[in-house]
């Protein structure tokens, strides 16, 4: 049985990252203050079916989901002036989530009106208590959660009550490789560890507390090497550590961020990486990646899901309340959910039954013809799929990750 010292949760899910230093914009004139002292938090009263009056949202993103959401956002807040007044949008890592969010919580005093976030976020705060359990209280007003594709809604599940799933893909583990370099392409996590071996300094990935395709492959090796409890990383994961020590062995350092692995990708520093879905795709398409990169299935392997979670900070207004409810109600529909297939970045990103890539902007669809993989889709329907690991669990992972396989080697520059 392993042993852990458990870091704080935050410390957990983070340790190193970017310290946020954007502040919401002030109020203009005659427009409504964020600070929830100026309304009644939604728990002191019924939540009206619309606000008294519009509202200014601020949303913090920590996950890359404004890249998705933010045109659903626009189209709702067009549509619904009456609702939304306006939008203003903050980006951070997930690591900076707990201590933006926390204080405003305990103050009372809410800057941050909605959080998009991935799991590791929504794990962190629910740890916190700092959000609200909109699914318990309001479920009935989000009535199209009643679509959700059946892996999104396990997605949904795994958020309990205290986060709404926006958009949801299969994930990975997948690999990305150069094909003027890896001629080979291995097909197991056996001919992976034989081909970094052979090729030390050309594999690598980032540090999977900040890093999705990097926590993706860390979820997936317990299903491909066969390990005894995939869902127990601190008692079942004996094969899985061993594995990463190993191949640890070939990898100089690891990068704080999946940006970093694809710089590396693309100017040749490593020729073969972990990789999902979407940060296949999407680098490609925009022009971060040469398009000559290829992708890679193992041929035996469970696909990890992942999701963006929609989360309301605790102390929320009735009136701010109100207006998300609609708002989400109105991404979870499938002509404006569709809008996540975007340029492949979460692919295929929808998480409603019916949001099918004809419904996409025809500007997705162009994209996708000419940069995706024909065999995504039978691969998408073809493997088995299971959650991520729960957030107690995805914490422990984490954390006898950076002790074991990342100490020593974390690249921050």
């Amino acid at each position: 049985m392993r042993t852990t010292k458990h870091l704080p949760l935050l410390a957990g899910l983070a340790g190193l990252g970017l310290v946020l230093t954007a502040c919401s914009a002030p109020a203009a004139p005659g427009e409504e203050t964020t600070t929830s002292d100026q309304a009644a938090p939604a728990d002191s009263g019924e939540v009206p079916e619309t606000p008294s009056s519009p509202v200014t949202l601020n949303i913090l993103d920590v996950a890359g989901n404004q890249k998705l959401t933010g045109p659903m956002v626009d189209a709702f807040v067009e549509a619904h002036p009456e609702i939304i007044s306006s939008v203003t949008w903050e980006s951070a890592g997930s690591p900076d989530l707990v201590g933006t969010i926390k204080p405003q919580v305990d103050s009372g005093n809410l800057q941050i009106d909605l959080v998009m976030t991935g799991n590791d976020g929504l794990s962190a705060g629910i740890g916190e208590g700092l959000w609200l359990p909109v699914v318990a209280e309001h479920g009935d007003r989000v009535s199209n959660q009643a679509n959700y594709l059946e892996a999104a809604a396990a997605m949904q599940e795994l958020a309990g009550d205290f986060g709404v799933v926006t958009t949801y893909y299969p994930s990975g583990p997948l690999l990305q490789y150069d094909p003027n370099v890896v001629t080979d392409v291995p097909t197991t996590p056996e001919e992976l560890l034989a081909w970094a071996q052979a090729n030390p300094g050309k594999f690598g990935y980032a540090r999977p507390a900040n890093s999705g395709p990097g926590r993706t492959f860390l979820m997936g090796l317990p299903y491909m090497l066969g390990d005894s409890d995939p869902t127990d990383p601190e008692n079942g994961w004996e094969k899985t550590w061993a594995y990463l020590a190993e191949l640890g062995e070939t990898i100089d350092t690891y990068p704080t961020g999946t940006g970093q692995v694809i710089s590396n990708m693309a100017d040749g520093t490593w020729s073969l990486i972990p990789t999902t879905t979407g940060w296949d795709i999407e680098p490609r398409a925009v022009g971060n990646e040469p398009a000559h990169i290829e992708a890679a299935a193992f041929d035996d392997f469970t696909w990890v899901t992942d999701a963006h979670y929609a989360v309301i900070p605790q102390g929320q207004s009735a009136d701010k309340v109100s207006a998300i409810l609609n708002l989400l109600q109105f991404i979870l529909t499938p002509e404006i959910n569709a809008m996540a297939f975007d340029s492949g970045y979460f692919y295929p990103g929808p998480s409603i039954e019916g949001a099918t890539l004809d419904l996409a902007p025809q500007e997705s669809q162009d994209l996708l013809a000419e940069f995706g993989r024909d065999w995504y889709d039978d691969l998408i329907e073809s493997k088995p799929k299971t959650t991520p690991l729960t957030p107690e669990q995805m914490v422990k992972a984490f954390d006898i990750w950076d002790r074991e396989i990342g100490s020593g080697k974390y690249e921050t520059s």
